[in-house]
């Protein structure tokens, strides 16, 4: 079965976290909007048509045949077993999963270092409010993040992940932060970096792993720009104190 993946076409966005994991364990999927329909083919499934149960409220949506899912986390949890990349016992998984939800929460907060007062204004309408939190964010909970995922690192007797004996989904998407935020932030992450070894050694693994490699290497991984979550504004790259 073809896993079918919906999210925005031109970014990577939150769809990047489910990407990651599909191209890893070389799972087929298609990423429908990228195709003929486009955002028609999320709207369709925002309102619900061909399935029952509940409509998703946003993308990113898996389908997988009957099963329609939505939300990052969600969708991971879903996928990790399936693909080989999650822990294979329950306090396993829910570690995984709390970790993944974690990972939401930063997510949450760099993207709210460009848009704090509202998401329907432009970045333009709101400068001075980004400014002052990301002001915050690199001052305080940029380290505070990483730091927790370098400790989770140091107590996993295994080392190289962040939960289990192998690298799971979780791996991918810390991956994933660590780029997005070199991009965004990358005076701040120069600063930051020296301190989160473990993090850091991580995000190479994980660069170097057979599928991801071959993915990065692809045109089907879209460049960062200042349309998804992680976006680089020079009066936003900021260190800790400015």
């Amino acid at each position: 079965m073809t896993y079918e993946l919906f999210y925005w076409p031109g970014i990577q966005g939150r769809g990047e976290f489910i990407r990651l994991a599909l191209e890893d364990a070389g799972a087929p999927y298609v990423d429908v909007a990228r195709g003929p329909e486009g955002v028609k083919a999320i709207q369709r499934v925002l309102r619900g048509e061909g399935f029952d149960g509940p409509p998703p409220f946003a993308p990113p949506v898996l389908v997988d045949g009957p099963v329609v899912i939505a939300q990052v986390a969600n969708i991971l949890d879903y996928l990790g077993p399936r693909l080989e990349l999650a822990p294979k016992d329950d306090a396993g998984r829910h570690q995984a999963l709390m970790l993944q939800l974690t990972v939401a929460d930063l997510v949450s907060e760099v993207h709210d270092t460009h848009h704090p007062v509202s998401v329907g204004l432009y970045y333009d309408d709101q400068k001075v409010e980004a400014r002052r939190r990301t002001t915050h964010f690199v001052g305080s909970r940029l380290a505070k993040y990483l730091g927790y995922f370098e400790r989770v690192l140091s107590r996993n007797a295994a080392g190289a992940q962040l939960v289990g004996e192998h690298v799971g989904y979780v791996d991918l998407s810390l991956f994933q932060v660590v780029a997005g935020l070199r991009y965004a932030f990358p005076r701040a992450m120069a600063a930051v970096e020296p301190s989160v070894p473990r993090v850091v050694a991580l995000h190479d693994r994980v660069a170097a792993r057979p599928g991801i490699a071959a993915y990065l290497a692809s045109p089907r991984r879209l460049a960062f720009n200042e349309l998804g979550i992680f976006r680089r504004y020079p009066e936003l790259d900021l260190v800790a104190g400015e």
